[in-house]
C-alpha cells in the first residue's frame, strides 16, 4: 500500500486503515425497522492508505476503480454530485463536515478483497475505512459506533442508498470470535461468542455471482412498504409488532403488506432464538433458524433468486445444518452452517448443481468472525 500510494500521489501516506466486510447470520431487513440483527465481520477487508491535505481537496484512487484519480473540492461535495463508486468515500467526508467536524482534504488509495455486489457490504467496508482514517488524520476522537452512523448517513444521504445501520455497525464494531447482537433502536451492541470451528462446524459463504444493486429501487420499495405498514398499524416501527400481534395486524393491513410484516416480526424472533442458542453454546441448533429465515425471505419478503434458492436446497440435501441468503437480496451470497468434515463435499455439490443448471460457477469460501475497522500501520 505504501509503495502504491507513493507511485500515485508522490509522497508517503500518514497511515493505513482497514475495515472488513460483513456477513449477517440472521436478522435481514430488520435494521431499518428498528429491530435486531446478528452480523459478524469477515476476513475480507478494504484497505486505505491515507494522507491529510491542507488545501481542501479530496483525491481518491482505487485499485478496483479503473485507475483514475478522482479529484474533488470538499466545498463541491453535495448529495447527487458524485455518481460513481467515489460517492461512498466522498460521502463520508461530506457527512463529517455536515455534522460539524472540522475536517479538510485527504489523499486516499484504496484496495479491497471484499467482493462487490455479493451482499457482503463492500460499500460499508469502504465507508468505514474512510471514516476511521479521517478520525485519526484529524484527531476527532469519535467512537466506533459514532463513525458507523456517520458512514451510514453518507450512504443514505450522499450515495442515495436507504440502508439501515447494520452494515456499518458490523464493520466498525464486531470482534473476532463473536457475533454482534444489534438492537438498532436502543443502540445496543453485545458481543455473543460464535466460534463454529470449536464445535466441529464451519460457516461457508457461497457467492452466487449474481450481482445485486440496492440502488435499483427494489430495496427502497421494500423499506417504504414496511414504513407504510407501521403507520397503518399505529406503531413507530415494525419492531413494535410481536408474534402475538400478527393475526390482528394481518386483518388490519392491505394484503400486499402482510407478508412484509410477517417476515420482519418472525425474523426478529429468529434473532432472539439464535442469540439464546449461541449464549448456551448450541451452535448446531441455529441451523434450522437459518433455513427458516431463508424461506421467509423467499416467500414473504421475495428478495431471493433462483441461484440462492438452489444453493440452500443443495446444501440441505447434502447434509448441511442450515442455509439462507444474506444481505439485501436479489442475488449476492448464501451462508451455510455445515459440519467441518463435510465442507468440501457440500461445496462440491453446490458447484455441480450450478453447472447442471447452466449458472455461472459460484465462489465458495469459509469464514470466521474477524476484527472490525482499525488502523493497522
Amino acid at each position: 500500500m505504501n509503495k502504491a500510494f507513493r507511485g500515485i500521489f508522490g509522497t508517503q501516506p500518514h497511515g493505513i486503515w482497514a475495515a472488513p466486510g460483513r456477513v449477517n447470520l440472521i436478522g435481514e431487513h430488520t435494521d431499518y425497522n428498528d429491530g435486531f440483527a446478528l452480523p459478524i465481520a469477515i476476513p475480507q477487508t478494504t484497505l486505505i492508505a491515507a494522507r491529510r491535505r491542507e488545501d481542501g481537496r479530496l483525491r481518491l484512487h482505487s485499485v478496483q476503480g479503473g485507475g483514475t484519480v478522482h479529484d474533488f473540492a470538499l466545498t463541491d461535495l453535495v448529495p447527487g454530485a458524485v455518481t460513481t463508486w467515489a460517492a461512498y468515500p466522498a460521502g463520508v467526508a461530506w457527512a463529517l463536515r455536515e455534522a460539524g467536524h472540522r475536517v479538510g482534504g485527504a489523499d486516499l488509495h484504496i484496495d479491497s478483497t471484499v467482493p462487490v455486489g455479493a451482499g457482503l457490504s463492500s460499500s460499508a467496508a469502504l465507508e468505514c475505512a474512510v471514516a476511521f482514517a479521517y478520525n485519526d488524520l484529524y484527531g476527532l476522537g469519535l467512537s466506533a459506533p459514532t463513525l458507523a452512523l456517520l458512514a451510514q448517513r453518507a450512504e443514505n444521504k450522499f450515495a442515495g442508498i436507504p440502508c439501515g445501520a447494520m452494515d456499518q455497525l458490523a464493520s466498525s464494531c464486531c470482534t473476532a470470535g463473536a457475533a454482534l447482537h444489534l438492537d438498532i433502536r436502543a443502540g445496543g451492541l453485545e458481543q455473543v461468542p460464535f466460534a463454529p470451528e470449536s464445535h466441529g462446524l464451519r460457516l461457508l459463504i457461497v457467492d452466487t455471482q449474481v450481482k445485486h444493486d440496492l440502488g435499483d429501487g427494489a430495496y427502497a420499495a421494500l423499506r417504504a412498504g414496511c414504513e407504510r405498514a407501521a403507520r397503518l398499524l399505529g406503531v413507530a416501527a415494525l419492531r413494535d409488532i410481536t408474534l402475538a400481534d400478527l393475526p390482528a395486524a394481518g386483518r388490519a393491513l392491505p394484503a400486499h403488506l402482510v407478508p412484509l410484516v410477517r417476515h420482519i416480526v418472525t425474523e426478529n424472533a429468529r434473532v432472539a432464538d439464535t442469540v439464546s442458542h449461541l449464549r448456551a453454546g448450541r451452535i448446531a441448533a441455529i441451523g434450522p433458524l437459518l433455513s427458516e429465515g431463508h424461506a421467509s425471505l423467499r416467500d414473504d419478503y421475495r428478495t431471493s433468486c433462483a441461484e440462492s434458492d438452489l444453493v440452500v436446497d443443495t446444501v440441505l440435501d447434502a447434509g448441511g445444518l442450515g442455509a439462507r441468503m444474506t444481505g439485501g437480496g436479489f442475488g449476492g451470497s448464501v451462508i451455510a452452517l455445515v459440519d467441518e468434515d463435510r465442507t468440501a463435499a457440500i461445496g462440491a455439490s453446490v458447484t455441480r448443481a450450478f453447472r447442471s443448471a447452466g449458472y455461472r460457477e459460484p465462489n465458495l469460501f469459509p469464514v470466521s468472525p474477524a476484527h472490525s475497522a482499525r488502523r493497522i500501520e
